[in-house]
């Protein structure tokens, strides 16, 4: 998984995996999902991320199964 942020554009792009994109859909008119072949989703774009998702308050931790 791959998660950017690109201060420029006010933009968080999160990628769960490499492959392909079949299609993107619009989910609400700042939100993107990103769709292989199969359907399943690869990745999401959050635009305008700081206002909606709490950009300077991110942070991650990998939980163990």
């Amino acid at each position: 998984m791959k998660v950017k942020y690109f201060a420029d554009t006010d933009t968080l792009h999160i990628e769960f995996r490499d492959v392909p994109v079949s299609e993107t859909r619009d989910l609400d008119e700042n939100t993107l999902l990103d769709l292989d072949g199969q359907g399943n989703v690869c990745a999401i774009t959050v635009e305008h991320a700081s206002e909606r998702a709490g950009i300077p308050q991110f942070s991650y931790e990998q939980v163990a199964a």
